[in-house]
């Protein structure tokens, strides 16, 4: 990994609702950016997201097992999608939201009220810092009325940039650079063109920047193997530490390795030899990963892991119609009768894209390094553990406050 950082990531989502059948021209004559009509107002964070960190992540686990396939990297941000469906279920009534509701394990107030707390509480430093910019692009369509009051509640929550063009060539390349913009250029692209019958697009941009707390110096930086899902192997570059909190279940062991600040941490899980990744993966739920997460094991354990980057690229509304919202992207059933109007038709979401970018390496900057905050060894069992990363393993990022996972991703191999 080259420059200062030494884990990163980036991420995009664009949803795109529809209307039932294709359409073409009659737009108005003239775009009209809506942002200056549409002010934030004043909201008033939560004192508790208990209920909320449970729900968010038991979602993370099922996005995971839904997107999961057997032999390949995954690689998403629940917080990225739960952000994007959050505000779509702003637009959603009836049977439509309460599908939304259930599947995101929240209320739509409940959602809107913990996105604006969890948001506004993000730890952010020079070191170590996780931003998130959503934005709304309404089409300019004159038989298309966007609802102000859905504008209006996704600005006051999601602090969502709106506009309202016309959906052709030029706006497509104006979305591209959003999203360019907020993903510091890692992700130049979302979408290549916009379907014709497209009404509007839901975008979150999430980008994850930090240094370790104690970076790896030259000699923690061994030459190593790792065994991929078909049992390959391939040559690996192994960064060797000391870390303090283990993780343990039935399947698998790991480890929590927190970045600067410890506002932030890597979480690694290796299933234990005999159980396969995928099946480890598929018995996973929210309460279990959630005891492991808030009740790691104090002491001392050598790790190991592999320097790696990975991207992945995935449609998710057969995933999400799995989970147990079909009716969202029903072209004649859906109701988003809240998110605007069009003349005759039935508006719905027709796709949802989903990118992430991740490279994890040993370099922070010259100057970064600090001495690492651990408990008492008077407290540690005397027995290390070690965890070595060199097959298929589990890994997720984590915000230390709430340890909720804001990405979840698999290794099977290293991507060169």
């Amino acid at each position: 990994m080259k420059g200062k950082r030494i884990a990163r990531i980036w991420v995009s989502l664009l949803l795109l609702f529809a209307i039932s059948l294709s359409v073409c021209g009659c737009t108005a004559p003239s775009s009209q950016e809506l942002s200056d009509g549409v002010t934030p107002n004043t909201v008033t964070a939560s004192d508790d997201l208990s209920q909320g960190n449970a729900a968010v992540t038991d979602f993370a686990v099922r996005l995971l097992q839904g997107s999961n396939e057997s032999g390949k990297n995954t690689l998403v941000s629940p917080l990225s999608v739960l952000c994007a469906l959050s505000m779509s279920a702003n637009g959603a009534d009836g049977e439509t939201r309460a599908e939304m509701e259930r599947v995101l394990g929240m209320t739509t107030e409940q959602l809107n009220q913990y996105v604006y707390t969890y948001q506004s509480a993000l730890p952010q430093s020079e070191s170590a810092k996780l931003s998130l910019a959503n934005s709304i692009w309404s089409t300019d369509d004159a038989r298309f009325t966007v609802d102000r009051d859905f504008l209006q509640i996704n600005a006051d929550y999601y602090g969502a940039d709106v506009f309202q063009v016309p959906f052709d060539a030029p706006t497509v390349e104006r979305m591209n650079g959003w999203v360019d913009e907020h993903t510091d250029g890692m992700i130049p692209k979302i979408v290549d063109e916009l379907p014709t019958d497209t009404v509007m697009c839901l975008i979150n941009a999430l980008a994850f920047d930090a240094e370790w707390t104690t970076p790896y110096s030259e000699d923690q930086v061994r030459k190593g193997t790792f065994t991929r899902q078909d049992g390959t192997v391939q040559d690996a570059e192994l960064m060797h530490s000391e870390e303090w909190y283990f993780l343990e279940d039935e399947d698998a062991t790991g480890f929590i390795k927190h970045y600067r600040g410890r506002g932030y941490a890597f979480v690694a899980l290796l299933p234990n030899e005999g159980v396969d990744l995928a099946d480890y993966v598929a018995s996973l739920d929210g309460a279990s990963l959630r005891e492991l997460l808030t009740h790691p094991i104090s002491t001392t354990v050598y790790a190991a892991m592999p320097k790696f980057e990975s991207t992945y690229d995935v449609e998710l509304s057969g995933v999400l119609a799995e989970m147990g919202m079909p009716l969202a992207f029903e072209p004649a059933d859906a109701d988003f009768s809240r998110l605007g109007r069009y003349e005759g038709k039935n508006i719905y979401i027709s796709s949802i894209l989903h990118k992430t970018v991740i490279s994890v390496g040993e370099k922070g900057t010259k100057a970064g390094a600090v001495t690492m905050v651990v408990d008492s060894p008077d407290d540690a069992p005397m027995d290390p553990k070690r965890v070595t990363l060199d097959r298929p393993f589990l890994y997720m990022l984590i915000d230390c406050e709430n340890s909720v996972p804001f990405f979840i991703g698999t290794v099977t191999e290293l991507e060169r």
